[in-house]
């Protein structure tokens, strides 16, 4: 059985129309990793890193980026961003990222939420390419990985007491 495509109609993109949806809490909790080096985990944590403060510099980068979803994904509303968390958790080898976004509206969260995943590990990399680099200026080791929706949810703001 095919599934129907919201954002095809007659063969083209288009951006679906919301507006007899009822007007909810909607948040999104998306995650994602970025493998780099022992070392170079260590000099985050240490907070000697060259080009300044890699997490506070990621965080910024996924409000940013959150923030101006509906200009990179093109069928994507512009929607009222009311909070949003961000939270980095350091491993040996890895940083995995959590980004929980909420608004109150006709339509979910999820693409925001994971766009902000994804540019706080690009922050991530860009800020530490320097030391992932081998002797031939590539990245044999340093991978984006399992970008990915947790949970998306839906409340009436009768209900609610999120925001």
């Amino acid at each position: 059985m095919a599934q129907d495509l919201t954002h095809i109609k007659d063969g083209h993109a288009h951006m679906v129309d919301v507006h007899d949806k009822d007007v909810v809490v909607r948040t999104a909790l998306a995650t994602g990793s970025i493998m780099l080096s022992c070392g170079t985990i260590e000099t985050i944590r240490s907070g000697s890193v060259e080009k300044g403060n890699v997490l506070a510099t990621a965080r910024v980068a996924a409000i940013l980026a959150i923030k101006k979803t509906p200009e990179l994904i093109p069928m994507c509303h512009q929607i009222p961003i009311k909070g949003i968390d961000i939270n980095f958790d350091l491993d040996n080898d890895r940083i995995t990222t959590t980004v929980k976004v909420r608004s109150i509206g006709q339509t979910g969260v999820e693409m925001e939420a994971i766009t902000g995943v994804s540019c706080a590990l690009l922050t991530i990399w860009d800020m530490v390419k320097s030391a992932e680099k081998d002797s031939t200026g590539n990245y044999p080791d340093t991978t984006i990985t399992d970008i990915r929706v947790l949970k998306k949810t839906k409340e009436s703001l009768a209900k609610s007491n999120v925001l």
